[in-house]
């Protein structure tokens, strides 16, 4: 089955932004970028917000070896935080993380659970939500600008070279 796509433009990610930033019911003293597809958003959002504590986080999940009686599905692997800031920067901090879409929730829940267990307050906000990928049945994004189903093919993506399949090659 493939999975319907969309292009979006900026004009639509600002109308994005603009949506998040009336959803905000108390002031955040850090902003934690997920990379790669957070910096965008968690750059208009800190400008907007005037939050000055940005901090990224960089996380991989790394397939566990198969062996005996272990099962290789990749959801099942273990997170790796490749870059994280120092706990102390976090403690006591209202924590707003950001990234472009929660689809299946991994990357976003395990940053939330880290910046929990580091004593700060975590929230959670992305452009699109896709309830339909989610892994987690009760867990959502605090924030999010719009619901999807598609799988969201941001400007970024599109403007710097990388192939987009939603249009033709060029010649």
């Amino acid at each position: 089955m493939n999975q319907r796509q969309e292009l979006i433009s900026w004009e639509d990610v600002h109308r994005l932004i603009d949506n998040l930033l009336q959803q905000f019911d108390h002031k955040y003293n850090v902003l934690l970028m997920i990379t790669r597809g957070g910096i965008v958003p968690g750059g208009f959002l800190a400008e907007a917000m005037d939050i000055r504590n940005i901090y990224t986080a960089s996380i991989d999940f790394f397939e566990p070896e198969e062996g005996p009686g272990q099962s290789n599905s990749p959801y099942l692997a273990w997170p790796k935080f490749l870059q994280f800031p120092e706990n102390a920067a976090l403690k006591g901090e209202r924590v707003l993380i950001v990234d472009d879409v929660w689809g299946s929730g991994r990357t976003i829940t395990a940053v939330r659970k880290r910046v929990a267990a580091a004593g700060g307050l975590p929230s959670t906000c992305v452009l699109h939500f896709n309830p339909y990928r989610n892994l987690f049945d009760s867990s959502k994004p605090d924030y999010f600008g719009a619901t999807t189903d598609a799988r969201i093919i941001y400007p970024w993506e599109v403007e710097h070279g990388f192939r987009n399949p939603l249009l033709p090659n060029k010649p």
